[in-house]
């Protein structure tokens, strides 16, 4: 399934700081479960790919939640950051 995935560097290679940077933006849409813990929607998950923080984006983010999603969208863009479109198993 296709995802879109905001890399936690910049097109010219700086890493992205804070380096909490996307747990804090996936917390947007997360909640916390009766074990106390918290619960990352399927629809904006944090995640570390080769050694970088990214952001995976649900593609239906952009209908179910469409002004969080151009405001991510437009972060991303704003920060210069790598973002792609991946198939994610």
């Amino acid at each position: 399934m296709k995802k879109i995935i905001i890399e936690g560097i910049t097109h010219n290679g700086r890493k992205f700081r804070p380096s909490d940077w996307a747990e804090r933006m996936s917390g947007a849409l997360s909640t916390f479960g009766r074990d106390h813990r918290i619960h990352y929607s399927p629809l904006l998950q944090p995640t570390t790919i080769n050694g970088v923080k990214c952001v995976v984006i649900d593609p239906g983010m952009e209908k179910n939640f469409p002004e969080m999603y151009r405001y991510i969208m437009g972060w991303a863009n704003n920060n210069d950051l790598v973002v792609s479109e991946q198939d994610v198993a």
